[in-house]
Formats: C-alpha cells, structure tokens, sequence
C-alpha cells in the first residue's frame, strides 16, 4: 500500500493537483519577499522517529542476520490510516534508519511524514503483546487497539 500511495503522491506532484497532505509537513506559504512558495517540508534529518528503551530491548531479543523492524503507514484500519510492523532484511533507496544496529527500526519517507516526532514502543500485556507506536504529534485519535489513527486537521 505504501507503495501505491507513494506512487501516486508523485504522479499528483508531476500533474501539480491538489492533495491532501500531512499536516504542518507538506505545506506551502508565499515569502513576504520573494513572492515565490517556500516548502515548509522538514528536512529529511529533521524529521525523527524516536524508538523507546523497551523497543531496543525487544528487537535486540528477536532480531538476528540484520533483521530490523520496518514500519509502514497504510490507509485502511477504523480510524482511516493504520500501521504496520514487519520483521525485514531488505533496505530500499527510500528508508531511513532509526534506533541502534542491533535494534534498527526502518521506516520510508512517505510513511514517516504521518508519524514524525512519534516513538516507537514494545508493550507487554497480560493479553498480548507487541510493538505500537504512541505519542503521534500529528494524529489526533486512534482506535482502541492502538493500530489505526487519523491525522489532525490543522
């Protein structure tokens, strides 16, 4: 699914339609000056994914022959995007790295413009367990399970 929406947010950007975008990330506003658009996009290295102390321990435990956990954003889930964990070993040109090598969390930059500035957390319960991500800036509710979440409307 990442893949279909990244290829169609760069089909949208060659046609210049109007999408909806992230918010605060894919904005655009008029300089005073200079009367042109300036991109308010965060720079790849200041966008961030923060990955908990539990999370590290968790993939230190499972991750062995350069695995890391990638996560993605897709549409779908009850609250309109949900996330989804995988166990990969295979980088593509479009990740970014997060967390330490022996606990690497791996994430595009599409799906990390709906999640910037979030952790990444493993959680344990009596009923279950796994990782989730908490603390969204940019999402405004979530489901109860934690999966699924919509973005704020700024």
């Amino acid at each position: 699914m990442s893949f279909v929406l990244r290829n169609l947010a760069g089909l949208l950007r060659q046609r210049h339609l109007t999408v909806y975008n992230p918010p605060k990330l894919l904005q655009t506003s008029l300089a005073p000056n200079a009367g042109k658009p300036v991109d308010k996009t965060p720079a790849i290295s200041e966008q961030k994914l923060d990955v908990s102390d539990s999370c590290k321990k968790r993939l230190r435990e499972i991750c062995t022959d350069k695995n890391f956990l990638r996560i993605t954003v897709e549409g779908g889930g009850c609250s309109g995007f949900q996330y989804k964990f995988d166990l990969d070993t295979k980088l593509n040109e479009d990740d970014l790295e997060f967390g330490e090598e022996k606990a690497k969390v791996v994430i595009d930059i599409v799906s990390l413009e709906y999640c910037t500035g979030a952790m990444v957390d493993y959680h344990e319960e009596l009923i279950r367990s796994g990782f989730r991500i908490i603390s969204n800036p940019l999402a405004e509710q979530g489901c109860s399970c934690g999966a699924s979440f919509a973005l704020k409307m700024d």
